[in-house]
């Protein structure tokens, strides 16, 4: 079985965040996520992992004023600077923290020239941070309308013009299913770059049973393809974290 994590954006959010490390540590999880970690002192927050025993797995940039605020700068031309702004108060976060990945959000934006723009800035990125692992992840137009990366061969076409060897794709399998109608067939597709999955149920996003997505068979994918990488929970709990973890495959 692959190793879970907790998105404790999403789970746990009964607890106050310092709190959810352990409880997630003692439902069964070993590593965690957090979307936006800015809110707390990064050293609070690695104290908190060490103490759970948890490895830290992943952070998204950009960081504070992202509350009901835009999604990233990384694809809107004439943010160059914010973006590189952001990328480097992220870069210091992490150097605390130690996340296995941290995520680069495209923002809102469309056509060529965003296209263009996100490509540049993840070379900056690549080159600015060559031993980080960063990655980039399709989002499903439906929840973020008008988000620039929706597409998982335009994502996989800007890694390898990228070229950069810690540039991956982070594959979550709700926006994956809602973008191609075939999550299993598009993690089949891509599995060569992918470095991180998140998963959901849906509809609904809650937790990752039943539903039209297939989880004991893509865990079981997943296996057989020798995946090593994390496989983080993040999804909106239908009730108690804790009352919905059924399907956490457990040692």
């Amino acid at each position: 079985m692959p190793r879970f994590a907790a998105n404790l954006t999403m789970l746990f959010t009964e607890l106050p965040m310092l709190e959810r490390f352990a409880a997630a540590a003692e439902a069964g999880f070993q590593g965690v996520e957090i979307l936006f970690p800015y809110d707390i002192a990064a050293r609070d927050l690695s104290r908190a992992a060490i103490s759970a025993g948890l490895d830290f797995v992943l952070m998204n940039t950009p960081p504070p004023n992202w509350a009901g605020g835009p999604r990233g700068f990384a694809a809107e031309p004439g943010r160059e600077e914010r973006f590189r702004s952001d990328f480097d108060r992220a870069l210091r976060f992490a150097g605390v923290l130690r996340p296995r990945h941290i995520h680069i959000m495209a923002g809102y934006a469309e056509g060529p020239e965003a296209r263009e723009t996100f490509a540049r800035n993840l070379r900056w990125a690549a080159s600015r941070a060559p031993h980080v692992s960063l990655t980039i992840e399709p989002l499903n137009p439906a929840d973020q309308p008008g988000y620039f990366l929706a597409d998982f061969d335009l994502a996989a076409e800007l890694i390898a013009e990228t070229g950069a060897p810690n540039l991956g794709l982070q594959f979550d399998t709700y926006h994956a299913q809602l973008i191609t109608g075939d999550a299993m067939a598009a993690w089949r597709k891509h599995a060569g770059i992918i470095r991180h999955i998140q998963i959901a149920g849906l509809p609904g996003r809650h937790e990752p049973v039943g539903g039209v997505i297939d989880y004991p068979g893509f865990f079981a994918a997943l296996d057989h393809s020798g995946y090593k990488g994390w496989v983080s929970a993040e999804y909106n709990p239908a009730a108690l974290t804790t009352q919905g973890l059924d399907w956490l495959p457990r040692p």
